[in-house]
């Protein structure tokens, strides 16, 4: 528990750093996209050029996450290499390169009186992020809210916090070195928990939104406790079904990637959904697969009478995001059956149908309303980078706003701009 003191002197902390981003927001709002475009490049040739004072930073924070015992799953999250360092900064780059949305018209109309009306982007004001392991985020936050005219305050985990300052300092040399505040870009720099609900009740007016990234327990405290709107998702359920008409080679391929190339992130498929009709064919080659490629399965009764020695499924494994070498496995019918399981246990954050009939795909498509939906190709996918935003912030499930990959159009709102020539209202 921290003391009396303590807690005064980190309020008194996250007040300056509320303040100082709210007065960089200003400037930063009307900064052009030549000089946004400036401070991202070279943010990303600091990263580059520091790059092995990152890795030692992060060599420090893993060695402190083993000798805590964490999950593997953790450790993957918090792992920097010389690879993803320099992915880092590559998508740095790549989000210098998108259209500056600030400024944009959105659409525009004229009223019978003579009105001209405008809908514009404009920058959300500022922006607090808070994450626990991921070090990455640090750079893909700070350079998303940059482009976007945000300031940003980023509130990086206590496990991460070595490798988040050495990334943290390049984003404010890119700052420097562009002549933008250097505040526009801040990190919290202690690693109590009070700094966080210091922050969700937002430092007074200074915090516009939240955007938390990380686990179930982080994110049910944001959205309980935030009293500033929040972008986010609670978990990751994904789901994966496979239709009759599903070519098996192409299901095997995709099922594996969807589920293993990376266990635990958000888009990593949790539950494997096979049409019942279709079960002699896909069952063994897919379970098969996965069993070969280190997956646990957690088995429904059917399939566990086709296959003996599968673990049985409880009604927890349908709801559970196990960000681990585990998925469940259901057979239903049909397309119908798949879209009443997801409905039921989805948490609405990306769903894929592998299918051949384009009737199947546009009943997935139109009757699921989760924030992303795939036909044809891994869950794994649900990513910003990879739809071509360059990076994301995180991936928000709710239905105001900003839904899905929260890239740098999502960290936008709008106005209105009237253009009259003398008209008044009879």
């Amino acid at each position: 528990m921290l003391d009396d003191a303590r807690k005064k002197e980190i309020q008194e902390i996250m007040a300056v750093i509320g303040r100082q981003a709210r007065a960089a927001s200003r400037p930063l709002a009307i900064a052009s996209a030549e000089r946004k475009h400036a401070a991202l490049v070279s943010m990303a040739s600091a990263i580059v050029a520091r790059k092995d004072e990152i890795l030692a930073a992060n060599a420090l924070d893993l060695e402190n996450a083993r000798e805590t015992g964490v999950a593997a799953s953790f450790l993957d999250r918090l792992t920097l290499t010389e690879n993803r360092v320099l992915d880092m900064a590559n998508a740095i780059r790549a989000i210098a390169d998108l259209p500056d949305p600030v400024g944009h018209i959105i659409s525009e109309w004229d009223r019978p009186n003579g009105l001209h009306i405008e809908r514009v982007r404009t920058p959300l004001g500022v922006i607090g992020v808070i994450y626990e392991s991921r070090p990455n985020v640090t750079a893909d936050a700070g350079a998303l809210c940059l482009k976007a005219g945000n300031a940003v305050i980023l509130r990086g985990g206590s496990d991460s916090l070595n490798s988040s300052q050495a990334i943290h300092a390049c984003l404010v040399q890119g700052l420097r070195d562009a002549g933008l505040p250097e505040h526009a870009i801040q990190m919290v720099p202690v690693a109590d928990r009070s700094a966080v609900g210091a922050m969700l009740t937002g430092l007074g007016g200074m915090i516009d939104v939240i955007v938390p990234r990380g686990g179930k327990s982080l994110v049910a405290r944001v959205q309980n406790e935030a009293r500033v709107p929040v972008f986010a998702h609670l978990e990751g359920v994904c789901h994966v079904y496979v239709d009759t008409s599903a070519d098996v080679e192409m299901a095997k391929k995709i099922v594996i990637n969807a589920k293993m190339r990376r266990t635990g992130i958000c888009g990593a498929a949790e539950t494997l959904l096979i049409d019942r009709a279709a079960k002699d064919r896909f069952v063994m080659p897919l379970l098969t697969a996965l069993i070969e490629a280190g997956c646990e399965i957690r088995a429904c009764e059917e399939l566990r009478a086709m296959m003996p020695g599968l673990i049985a499924a409880t009604e927890e494994d349908w709801a559970t995001e196990y960000l681990d070498a585990i998925i469940s496995v259901a057979l239903v019918d049909g397309v119908s059956g798949a879209i009443e399981h997801i409905c039921k246990w989805s948490s609405s954050h990306t769903e894929a149908v592998i299918a051949e009939d384009p009737d199947v795909v546009e009943r997935f498509f139109a009757e699921i309303d989760s924030a992303i939906l795939v036909h044809n190709a891994s869950t794994q996918f649900a990513d910003g980078g990879e739809f071509g935003m360059g990076g994301e912030i995180g991936i928000a499930t709710g239905k105001m706003h900003a839904r899905g990959p929260v890239g740098v159009e999502q960290l936008t709102s709008f106005k209105y701009r009237v253009r009259g020539n003398g008209q008044v209202r009879p």
